[in-house]
């Protein structure tokens, strides 16, 4: 299995992802799902793979689930999925695959346990916050 991120360019947090994985020395496939969109099947296995909901998955900032209705509680799983296929900036980012799990990975330090190879250094942020090669956010 290779690493696998589902990205959005746009997003710090997922800018900052993709860079730990490169730092790490492993050059993952980028799935920019903005364009590509997202499948059933595809978001399913992966929020089992993670161990989320779709409740979990849904990004509530800068996205249109409050215009969409999509904030309140009542809201099926099955009414959030319709949702995210139809909008698929509504699914929180980034998605990261690898042989050792799969994980919504924000904050960004959520990528670590996931990697293959552990970062050899400290690892700079955009916002210039430090991630220790240890796993622990220094700032």
């Amino acid at each position: 299995m290779t690493t696998v991120i589902h990205h959005n360019p746009d997003c710090g947090t997922s800018r900052n992802v993709l860079a730990v994985i490169r730092a790490s020395g492993t050059e993952p496939v980028i799935i920019e799902y903005l364009q590509t969109g997202w499948t059933r099947p595809q978001l399913l296995a992966l929020f089992a793979a993670a161990g989320l909901t779709p409740r979990d998955a849904l990004r509530t900032s800068k996205s249109p689930a409050k215009e969409l209705g999509l904030l309140d509680p009542g809201v099926s799983d099955d009414a959030l999925m319709d949702a995210m296929l139809a909008h698929p900036v509504l699914v929180n980012r980034p998605i990261v695959c690898t042989p050792k799990g799969v994980a919504l990975c924000r904050p960004s330090e959520a990528v670590l346990p996931l990697l293959e190879q552990p970062l050899a250094a400290p690892f700079t942020k955009e916002d210039g916050g430090i991630i220790a090669a240890d796993h622990a956010e220094v700032t």
